[in-house]
């Protein structure tokens, strides 16, 4: 079968990729801060003999490595940072594996930044056999959970000269979607008023803190009078000191979504002038820090019908009895979801983790991701395999535990066998590709991506 080769390294490697899984895993580290996970994969790319670029389209910990020449040319999105609260031991019970708020790996990123380098090792040892004519590049992506690590990199360049790529996450369930999710605009709108005694003198002060309530209010009101599918959500980041002193200086962020990346922007310029006006009532002076934005998924349908072909044909490793017991206990602490989750899909009424491969779906969800991006630049697609117990949901202690165990690492192996089998197949019907553009040019219309950070704003350096 083609693809032996690739899926034999894959196996042949799993001590080193399971060793940099759980090195990325024990130190997580933040967006824009990933030195440790960054220095870790470019080490082990050029050992393997890739040509690695750090510093991909201007951004420090970005990872640009190549290998082969010629077309197609393949690109292979891996992430490494955390999130921040989430720090978690591979126990199925909520312990921190540090104290206060440390970070953790509540996305999963460890098992794509390793299952993403597998699949490449794989890829390359299918084309040195079968003397196949390409070029992989495998990209370290930093900062997806602030959305914005892949649009930098867009914006400098990074993806320019792709055919296609794909994104692997790990999930609850193993599918391909051929769904969308949210466009998104994050920003920061500080205000500067004038402090004073709050009980002596209060009509001395200027509360920037007002500004802020104001804005939300008018944010709030503005929810009646945008489309269906608009989403706003927002934090107080800082909101004065003291009760007794009139705050000179209050922040909130906001996130504004929606399907259609023309939407984000009109809503957005909308609030602007919500947070203006809350400014000009207040008499404080407002300042936009706008942090960034991203578009909606477009899966390419060609691309998403070879994954889901590969991840038939790939052989699923069966879940171990601990495996599943550690399963079983996470979904103790979530018993409604998982049932949620059975039902919806039919699964079987005690699975405590996924098994086989669910059909091709049309599911549209409500979150952002700035692998978005790159598929309104290239063909693209992102998939999931099951390397998380069905109950939980991301973003929480429960996957950090299960991205630090056998059974998330287990469902990255799978991952990375199955992105190596769909590109040698693309490598060897590169018909395929121009199917994929020929798709990606229909749904585009024509029309060139617009990075969504302006040129002004630059790489948060950290």
């Amino acid at each position: 079968m083609n693809g032996e080769a690739a899926i034999s390294t894959i196996d042949q490697e799993r001590g080193l990729l399971w060793e940099i899984c759980r090195k990325i895993w024990s130190q997580p580290e933040l967006a824009f801060r990933e030195y440790k996970a960054c220095k870790l994969l470019v080490e082990t790319l050029k050992t393997a003999g890739f040509r690695v670029e750090t510093g991909a389209g201007g951004v420090p910990t970005a990872i640009k490595a190549s290998w082969g020449g010629g077309k197609p040319v393949i690109g292979l999105l891996g992430e490494y940072d955390a999130l921040p609260g989430l720090s978690q031991k591979a126990v199925p019970y909520k312990e921190s594996a540090e104290p206060g708020y440390g970070s953790g790996h509540g996305c999963g990123h460890n098992l794509m930044a390793s299952a993403t380098l597998g699949a490449a090792l794989g890829i390359k040892a299918e084309m040195e056999k079968r003397k196949l004519r390409g070029t992989i590049v495998y990209y370290g992506c930093p900062a997806e959970e602030v959305l914005t690590g892949k649009v930098f990199m867009a914006r400098g360049g990074a993806f320019e000269g792709l055919d296609c790529a794909i994104s692997f996450h790990p999930n609850v369930l193993n599918r391909v979607t051929k769904g969308t999710g949210l466009a998104l605009n994050s920003v920061k709108f500080h205000f500067t008023g004038i402090s004073a005694h709050a009980g002596r003198e209060p009509h001395n002060g200027r509360s920037a803190l007002d500004a802020v309530e104001l804005a939300n209010v008018g944010a709030n009101y503005l929810r009646e009078h945008v489309p269906a599918d608009v989403r706003i959500h927002y934090i107080i980041c800082e909101g004065g000191v003291a009760p007794n002193i009139v705050p000179d200086k209050a922040s909130v962020w906001y996130y504004v979504r929606s399907r259609q990346r023309e939407d984000v922007e009109a809503v957005y310029r909308r609030l602007v002038k919500i947070a203006e006006g809350a400014a000009m009532m207040t008499e404080t002076k407002m300042n936009i820090e706008f942090l960034g934005g991203c578009y909606s998924r477009l899966n390419n349908g060609v691309l998403c019908d070879l994954i889901h072909q590969c991840m038939e044909e790939v052989p699923q490793e069966p879940w171990a009895e601990e495996e599943n017991e550690f399963a079983r206990a996470i979904n103790e602490t979530v018993p409604g979801e998982r049932l949620e989750i059975v039902r919806k899909y039919s699964l079987d009424a005690d699975a405590q983790m996924h098994t086989g491969v669910l059909p091709i779906m049309r599911e549209d969800g409500f979150g952002s991701t700035d692998v978005a991006d790159v598929t309104h630049i290239v063909p693209g697609i992102s998939f999931g395999t099951a390397c998380e117990p069905l109950g939980v949901s991301m973003h929480s202690w429960q996957v950090t535990a299960a991205a630090g165990h056998s059974l998330g690492f287990k469902g990255a192996i799978y991952a990375a066998k199955c992105m190596a089998l769909w590109a040698t197949k693309l490598m060897e019907a590169p018909e395929m590709i121009q199917a994929a553009w020929d798709e990606f040019n229909e749904a585009t219309k024509g029309k060139p991506y617009v990075c969504p950070i302006p040129p002004e704003v630059l790489v948060p350096q950290m």
